[in-house]
């Protein structure tokens, strides 16, 4: 487990304490059902609502058995009367373990939607800001055609939308238990006790199930915790890219007497954006391990379980921690408008290209032709240094078919912002 890397509440979740106080809860929800059937009488099941687990008997008893649903049972029965008896009855112990695991996997979920939708918050507040402030868009890492720093935003806050969607599903399809007892025939619990301990416990009871819950559901939870995860890493490394320093256009926050390198004093890295993406890439490792779970034996075998003591808890933790993090990141951005400007105007003019040749083509030039004019200035403004637009304005050609007031619109980059509001607006973003 990635301890170094927990924060309080999502450790919580995935306690051992917290897991065998879900246990136990499980069981007194299961008693209950039962002393509604008539079963257990209400006298006993006063008393088994004091059932308590101890820590210290569970240990002991698991290095006799070996087996912790076993030894759980007699760390809670220990520490009652005759009305012991009735804990775990008819139930087999994944009953238990796959219910209360999908109660740990809605606290852990709903934790990651909090993260969500403050890092949403804080990805909103930069789009806002610099929704009119002119970047230069890449491709292939070079330069195309300028956009804003405020659509780069805007893009980020939609994706995280699509992604808290996707949380939001999970957690309804994992938001099942199965008290129907081994291989799931209901032949030692009914339908009946199911229904009344999911709906005590506030999930639903799947519809129908062998000895265990089925693990496309646990893969489609780790999957979108992956997906989550691929967009952190997406948004870091284009920070990244970013605060190249050749590029610098942003940088992550970076704090006085904080140091990049222990040999390089002028350094200041963005190793937190490194960091997210390192974390990002266990997370889709472990999604392929949930999905190999899958394809068990027959009703059910084991070989799911030790996986998922690993991939469950890091993922979730992993997860809420690099959530965190690059919402601290995007809130201290330090972006720098002027470098963006700088790095605009440092291909002089190139980028206006396409608005040449299609103005050309506007004016009643073939495109080919208006094509080959644009690529011709552009290559020698690449080649040779010199200034697109002066290129263009002295060449008897284009003068042909424009003026300068065509010219003068064409190397306008307000051209590129127009419908940046458009944009917002069908977004919500104000």
């Amino acid at each position: 487990m990635i301890e170094r890397y927990s924060r309080p509440a999502m450790k919580r979740v995935w306690s051992e304490e917290n897991k065998y106080q879900l246990w136990l809860k499980v069981e007194l929800a299961v008693c209950e059902a039962w002393s509604e059937a008539g079963v257990i009488p209400a006298d006993d099941m006063a008393k088994l609502r004091k059932a308590a687990f101890n820590q210290k008997v569970m240990d002991e008893a698991f290095k006799r058995t070996r087996h912790d649903v076993t030894a759980f049972l007699q760390a809670v029965t220990r520490g009652l009367g005759p009305e012991g008896r009735w804990v775990h009855l008819g139930l087999t112990s994944s009953d238990v373990m796959d219910t209360a695991l999908s109660l740990q996997m809605v606290e852990g979920i709903d934790i990651l939607l909090q993260d969500v939708a403050a890092l949403s918050e804080a990805v909103r507040g930069q789009a806002i800001t610099h929704k009119k402030t002119p970047i230069m868009g890449r491709t292939h890492g070079v330069h195309a055609e300028p956009t804003t720093f405020g659509l780069k935003m805007a893009l980020w806050w939609d994706e995280l939308y699509r992604q808290e969607a996707r949380l939001r599903f999970a957690r309804e399809h994992v938001a099942v238990g199965k008290i129907s007892g081994a291989v799931g025939t209901h032949a030692t619990v009914p339908p009946q006790v199911e229904d009344k301990v999911c709906a005590r416990l506030g999930i639903k009871a799947d519809a129908v199930s062998n000895q265990i819950v089925q693990r496309d559901r646990h893969a489609h939870f780790v999957t979108a915790l992956a997906l989550v995860a691929a967009s952190l890493e997406k948004f870091a490394t284009e920070v990244r890219h970013l605060q190249r320093t050749e590029v610098h256009e942003v940088e992550e926050p970076f704090s006085e007497g904080q140091t990049g390198s222990s040999a390089m004093p002028h350094k200041r890295n963005p190793e937190l954006s490194e960091r997210v993406c390192g974390l990002a890439r266990l997370i889709r490792g472990h999604s392929v391990t949930a999905l190999e779970n899958v394809a068990l034996w027959h009703e059910r075998d084991i070989s799911h379980s030790s996986a998922e003591r690993l991939i469950l808890p890091d993922s979730c933790l992993a997860l809420d921690y690099i959530l965190d993090l690059f919402t601290g990141v995007v809130k201290g951005l330090r972006v720098y408008p002027k470098r963006m400007w700088q790095n605009l105007e440092s291909t002089r003019g190139l980028v206006f290209s396409q608005r040449l040749m299609l103005t050309l083509v506007e004016k009643g030039l073939p495109r080919e032709s208006a094509y080959k004019i644009a690529q011709r200035h552009g290559m020698a403004s690449w080649d040779s240094g010199a200034d697109f637009r002066q290129l263009v304005r002295n060449d008897p050609e284009v003068l042909q078919h424009l003026s300068e007031a065509d010219l003068d619109g064409i190397f306008d980059y307000g051209y590129y912002l127009k419908y940046v509001d458009d944009v917002f607006q069908r977004l919500g973003l104000s």
